[in-house]
């Protein structure tokens, strides 16, 4: 009876959202947006989207830092200046409220979603321990597209350095890139 009530519910709901008008859709649908913040507020950001109770992603990656006296290992922003963010867009003004938010990053004074694809990807190379290093964006070059390991199906550009090849993931939409390090036999040309 329950599963019944359900898929009641969800057959309404389906309904309700197809008398919606396209532009009113894209308010309902749940997609990743960048945000624009003050310089070395991200980590702030994060925490404070996170006690709202929203999705966001801030990736890292490891920085030897050094001063007169010591040498220290810290958690540096891969992306200075942006943090990710999932919500619907009707939801936005809880994050433009939150210290340290300047803006979302915007098309056509719209804001612009970031691709699924190109979120997950930096996401699984992280959490698989691929070590990160930001990298000048890139536009040109000999894309590829990884077919085996933790960034399977990711596209970007392959270059190589000191014998090595590194597969460079852009995020088109703020400009900015991160370098991996692959094998070449992990990859196929496009």
């Amino acid at each position: 009876m329950l599963e019944n009530t359900l898929s009641n519910s969800e057959a309404s709901g389906s309904r309700a959202a197809e008398a919606l008008a396209p532009s009113e859709k894209l308010l309902l649908a749940e997609r990743w947006y960048a945000v624009s913040v003050r310089p070395r507020h991200e980590k702030l950001v994060t925490r404070h989207l996170d006690q709202q109770g929203l999705n966001c992603f801030l990736p890292f990656y490891r920085s030897v830092r050094r001063w007169k006296d010591r040498r220290k290992e810290l958690d540096v922003a891969l992306f200075p200046g942006y943090v990710f963010v999932s919500l619907n867009l009707r939801d936005r003004l809880g994050v433009l409220k939150a210290p340290g938010v300047q803006r979302f990053v915007t098309f056509q004074g719209q804001p612009a979603a970031v691709p699924d694809s190109e979120i997950r990807a930096l996401a699984s190379s992280l959490s698989a321990g691929l070590r990160a290093q930001p990298h000048p964006y890139l536009c040109q070059g000999r894309k590829v597209r990884v077919k085996h390991g933790p960034l399977v199906g990711a596209e970007g550009i392959m270059i190589r350095r000191k014998e090595r090849f590194r597969l460079v993931l852009s995020i088109d939409l703020i400009t900015r890139s991160v370098m991996f390090e692959v094998d070449e036999g992990d990859v196929e040309p496009l």
